[in-house]
């Protein structure tokens, strides 16, 4: 399994999101595993998010 999350797809794991693009946009979200990941901002050409913190034991 991928640990890249797309809007909509159930995120696998509890964390903080990070997406981030070669334009220098960044967007976070905190998000709990087996909820969806939300969509994106408008501005954002990035497609989805990676965990960029890892869950709270």
């Amino acid at each position: 399994m991928s640990r890249y999350s797309t809007p909509g797809q159930v995120v696998p794991r509890s964390g903080v999101y990070r997406c981030s693009s070669e334009d220098g946009h960044v967007f976070e979200s905190t998000d709990v595993k087996g909820h969806r990941f939300p969509p994106l901002p408008r501005d954002c050409p990035a497609r989805g998010g990676c965990p960029s913190t890892a869950d709270h034991p």
